[in-house]
């Protein structure tokens, strides 16, 4: 006798493509070719850096993002998205257009080389220097 998996059980279907959510920064061109599917859709939840005010609209297969359950499934993906956002900063958000399957998050296209800024040199006068202390 053959198992026939239910035809809402979609995790296993295997006809159905998994789960791939993109982060595109605002303001920028996708640099590759977005997540598989017929139609897009971006989420009305953006991404937000903690840090600074760079935020990521983030787009998905619209036929997956009209799903009853797309909130709790899609829940682990942007957790992942949010932390790489949040170390993205310490990089300059080199990295406009991200993507993730849930496990591993992976940047689309090439990277951009920005210059990063100057650390300020701390005062020779012979005082110990501290950045709080700093004007």
């Amino acid at each position: 006798m053959e198992w026939i998996p239910h035809p809402d059980a979609a995790c296993h279907n295997p006809i159905t493509m998994p789960l791939t959510i993109a982060a595109i920064q605002s303001g920028t061109d996708p640099k590759g070719p977005l997540p598989p599917g017929a139609f897009h859709r971006t989420l009305e939840e953006q991404l937000t850096c903690p840090k600074c005010h760079v935020t990521y609209n983030l787009i998905a297969d619209y036929d997956e993002s009209m799903g009853r359950f797309f909130e709790e499934e899609s829940h682990k993906f942007i957790l992942l998205l949010k932390k790489t956002i949040q170390r993205g900063h310490d990089h300059n958000h080199q990295l406009t257009h991200l993507e993730t399957n849930g496990v591993v998050v992976r940047a689309v296209g090439e990277v951009i080389e920005l210059p990063r800024p100057k650390p300020e040199e701390p005062p020779l006068d012979g005082w110990t220097y501290h950045p709080r202390h700093a004007k």
